[in-house]
């Protein structure tokens, strides 16, 4: 116990300002658990174990948890951005961290502004067919490719500089031991469910195999995403 109690250099102290300390907990509240987490739904969940695809199609269960804790992270994110303006600072050869830190909130904030700025979505049940999504147009095949680009790159930056923050606070080694394991079965989970093909392309999983939709016409946007539907089927609505 001693040993995980004990801070990572032991030359060093665990001293850190309130306001610091508040900024460390909700930046890893954040881009440790809830925005990877929103990852994980967003992903593999668009077609969920039970759903019988496709003749229920848009299910909204992953819409509406990744919704919910990618603005529950980003609410988190500027809580920690507020304790860290208005704390006094970590001293010491903080740039890594400093330059991993700024550069995780740039990327999450383009997150942010590149969804609102996404277009519409259209499509068969909306009140107009016509739609950035639905008809798979440059500003949404643009939005996508950035959207999935940027998000893996802010994960990596995220762990980048979450590490270098608890070695500049110091901190005790229970805390890196346990967001190690955390990141461990985070990414067991990821590896499993894409050997399993849970990685289903958004538009299928939303209006279906049928080719009589327009974006079924192109290949799926992301790495080792899948369209499990075979050409030619009709689905119906599932409800809303």
């Amino acid at each position: 116990m001693d040993f995980w109690l004990a801070p990572l250099d032991p030359a060093r102290p665990h001293l850190v300002d309130a306001a610091i300390a508040w900024h460390a907990r909700l930046m890893v509240l954040a881009w440790a658990i809830l925005l990877p987490l929103g990852v994980i739904l967003a992903r593999f969940y668009k077609i969920t174990p039970r759903q019988d695809w496709p003749s229920r199609c848009d299910n909204r269960f992953w819409w509406i948890g990744h919704l919910v804790l990618q603005y529950a992270g980003g609410l988190a994110m500027l809580g920690g951005l507020a304790m860290l303006l208005a704390g006094p600072g970590l001293k010491g050869p903080g740039h890594l961290h400093a330059l991993a830190g700024w550069s995780v909130l740039a990327f999450g904030g383009a997150q942010f502004l590149g969804g609102w700025l996404r277009g519409s979505r259209g499509g068969p049940g909306e009140p107009s067919l016509r739609g950035d999504h639905y008809d798979m147009t440059p500003r949404r095949i643009l939005f996508e490719w950035l959207h999935k680009s940027l998000g893996y790159i802010a994960l990596a930056l995220a762990v980048l500089a979450i590490l270098t923050g608890l070695w500049l606070a110091n901190a005790p080694r229970w805390m890196p031991a346990l967001l190690g394991f955390w990141w461990a079965l985070w990414l067991f989970l990821f590896i499993r469910m894409q050997r399993q093909g849970r990685a289903v392309d958004t538009y299928q999983a939303i209006w279906g195999p049928s080719p009589h939709h327009p974006g079924n016409a192109r290949k799926p946007i992301g790495w080792g995403i899948r369209r499990p539907g075979g050409e030619g089927r009709e689905e119906t609505r599932g409800s809303r």
